[in-house]
């Protein structure tokens, strides 16, 4: 084989067909990786890990069947790496430690607005908004919210809970009296409950925006929260609080250094539970109530719909495929 078909051949390896584009259903797997450099090689993307005296440990990437790539401290990727993964439809995400933190992210060309458009679509109309808002509460707190009920009342139900909530943390851990309080200017002057929920919350919203992210969704675009460009991030990140943050920094009301010792225990229970594709799953029901019921998958996009070059907008049919010449016979 020639040096020239030799540079065919490992260019055709890096380049992504129809028939290698996985199922939807095989395409929800979000990788973290940190402490590595990713590089593109002749047979694919690999991690270079250093293996000591001058050893380099390589690890293939399967860019193919990756939704999401996370990013962590100490990692640099090259150029045609990056290349590669937004070629398969791969968000690329800079984040902290653990995956939690996001700093930044990329999403391919080729990602659908599918979810985007019903996000807009909801958020413009205030009977549309009032539903997800609705959805939220009974995601959250797993009882359902008659038709007719307003968002003051669904705010009243929100404190209550949380009163109860913080109430019953308090007496279990002996911690009274206990008022959730957040002031930047004051760190040092805070308890240790306090300063454990805000840093999880951080911690918190920095994945719930590489889940966004990820989905092609705008974190601005909030249903219970507005003003802010994370206020979609706060909405989602409240669905999962009383489950994870609050009770974690309770727990840790008599640690020395409560704010690590809560980034460091979410990062585990992320992990352990596998939050993130959860996460997923629950914006698009929350978006489209109408998956509720059926299989899951990344809702990335359909096979066939990934190579549609672009939808067209039609005010009664939603949308019909790009790249067609609707002009009739006789025109």
């Amino acid at each position: 084989m020639t040096a020239t078909s030799e540079a065919r051949a490992s260019k055709a390896l890096a380049r992504p067909t129809l028939a290698m584009l996985p199922k939807v259903s095989d395409n929800l797997s979000f990788l973290y990786a940190d402490i590595c450099r990713i590089v593109q090689t002749d047979t694919g993307v690999c991690a270079e890990v250093a293996a000591g005296a001058g050893n380099v440990h390589r690890v293939q990437i399967p860019t193919a069947s990756l939704a999401c790539l996370l990013l962590g401290p100490g990692t640099s990727i090259s150029s045609p790496a990056m290349a590669t993964f937004m070629r398969h439809g791969t968000t690329v995400v800079c984040c902290g430690s653990g995956g939690i933190l996001h700093y930044g992210s990329m999403v391919p060309e080729s990602r659908t607005t599918a979810w985007l458009d019903r996000q807009v679509r909801a958020y413009a109309d205030d009977k549309a908004r009032m539903a997800v808002a609705r959805r939220m509460y009974e995601m959250r707190f797993g009882e359902e919210v008659e038709e007719g009920v307003g968002i003051e009342r669904l705010r009243a139900l929100e404190g209550q809970r949380m009163k109860a909530l913080y109430r019953g943390l308090a007496n279990k851990h002996r911690v009274k009296p206990f008022k959730r309080s957040y002031d930047p200017a004051d760190w040092d002057g805070q308890n240790p409950v306090n300063k454990a929920l805000s840093a999880g919350n951080a911690a918190l919203y920095g994945v719930v925006y590489s889940v966004i992210a990820h989905l092609g969704c705008s974190p601005a675009l909030g249903f219970v929260h507005a003003g802010k460009q994370r206020s979609f991030v706060y909405d989602i990140a409240d669905l999962y609080k009383a489950q994870t943050t609050i009770p974690l920094a309770f727990s840790l009301h008599d640690a020395e250094n409560p704010e690590g010792r809560a980034r460091t225990r979410l990062r585990t229970d992320l992990r352990l539970y596998k939050m993130i594709p959860r996460m997923v799953r629950e914006i698009q029901v929350l978006l489209d109530p109408s998956l509720e019921d059926e299989d899951e998958d990344d809702g990335s996009e359909t096979t066939s719909s990934r190579w549609r070059v672009v939808d067209l907008w039609d005010p009664t049919s939603g949308a019909v495929s790009g790249g067609v010449n609707y002009a009739g016979k006789g025109d």
